[in-house]
């Protein structure tokens, strides 16, 4: 029993001893702060996170969309009006038809013809009498008979009758009669012809119809085989379009159907409603696949040609600014407010903050933050 009591405490200090939990190891340091800087210690798990990349100055390019349309080329449509009032006897072709130039679109009856060649009649009549009276007082000149004065009013008289001939025969032309023929054998009809080639794109009239207002177009013929899409550019944007800028244009029509092309105007005046410009690209068009008034949009790529610029991924956003990490000693950082631009792919561009060779966290920047 002695024994058994000796070793008692024994026991009980081992037991105690082994009931004990071991001390757990201290976590290491993430980071220390160093004033207004971040020092990330030596056996801190953030070094092995941490990407550090350098400021680079490079070109980015920046993609533009803007909107706008197809249009008829202004120098390729033709309103047709008719010269004359009167009553439209036929039109010779329909909406969508195919026409040359020369070739008759419609024909008008019109009293006006008859007042043309009356008019004509009488100016070459006043010419002949102008013509004689004129030789008339010359003659007298010579033989000293007549004044000098009856002579130039005679010359004068021929002089403005020879004008109201050209006049009368002019008006003829224009209406498309030959002056030389008689006007009953010319009739009454005018014949109105289409000056270029192309398709009859509107009409407004039909035959049977009487028409008085020679100002209001009939009929409108355009060359659809070069369209243009004009684009809307916007004030702020001109400085980034030139002549020969590259677009590529999606119509809605057609919207697996890109077309690429150049622009080849840019508006010179600036609507002052819309603080907008026009920049023209010319698409051929000779299968007529594109119509005027269909809209789309033209993307641009603008180059910024010396861009400081970071990953973006590089970019820290809070409530009130953007800011990134600056490695300003061997895994000592500062945080730096930067003002961005032009984001570009996985590049940004920095306006101010930063300067070209400045090592900054690109990755998992946001561990610093507290």
């Amino acid at each position: 029993m002695k024994t058994l009591w000796r070793c008692a405490p024994i026991l009980v200090l081992l037991l105690g001893a082994c009931s004990e939990k071991p001390t757990a190891a201290p976590e290491p340091t993430l980071f220390n702060r160093d004033g207004a800087f971040i020092v990330v210690p030596e056996h801190s798990p953030l070094r092995t996170k941490l990407k550090i990349g350098v400021v680079e100055q490079r070109s980015i390019s920046e993609p533009l969309t803007i909107p706008g349309q197809i249009e008829a080329d202004p120098g390729k449509l033709v309103k047709i009006s008719s010269p004359v009032a009167g009553r439209i006897v036929a039109i010779y072709k329909r909406l969508g038809d195919a026409v040359k130039a020369g070739d008759p679109l419609l024909s008008i009856d019109s009293a006006d013809v008859a007042s043309a060649f009356s008019d004509h009649s009488k100016a070459v009549s006043a010419l002949r009498t102008a013509e004689l009276e004129y030789r008339r007082q010359k003659e007298l000149s010579q033989a000293e008979i007549a004044a000098r004065r009856d002579v130039e009013a005679s010359e004068q008289a021929f002089a403005n009758a020879k004008n109201d001939v050209a006049f009368a025969r002019a008006r003829l032309s224009q209406l498309g009669f030959d002056p030389d023929k008689p006007a009953a054998a010319a009739g009454r009809n005018v014949v109105v012809r289409s000056p270029i080639s192309g398709r009859v794109v509107d009409m407004t009239a039909a035959a049977g119809g009487y028409w008085n207002d020679p100002s209001q177009p009939i009929l409108t013929v355009a060359d659809l085989s070069q369209v243009w899409f004009s684009a809307n550019v916007q004030e702020k944007d001109l400085s980034r379009i030139e002549i020969g800028a590259a677009g590529d244009i999606v119509l809605n029509a057609y919207p697996e159907e890109p077309i690429s092309g150049k622009v080849f105007s840019l508006g010179e005046i600036l609507n002052p409603d819309t603080r907008t410009s026009t920049a023209r690209i010319a698409l051929q068009n000779s299968q007529a696949h594109y119509r005027p008034a269909m809209f789309g949009r033209v993307t641009f790529l603008t180059q910024h040609p010396q861009a400081l610029v970071i990953p973006k991924t590089a970019l820290l956003q809070n409530a009130f600014d953007t800011r990134v990490y600056v490695e300003v000693g061997p895994w000592k950082f500062e945080p730096r407010v930067v003002k961005t631009g032009v984001q570009a792919g996985e590049l940004a561009q920095i306006v101010s903050g930063l300067k070209a060779g400045d090592r900054v966290v690109t990755q998992e920047g946001v561990t610093l933050n507290d």
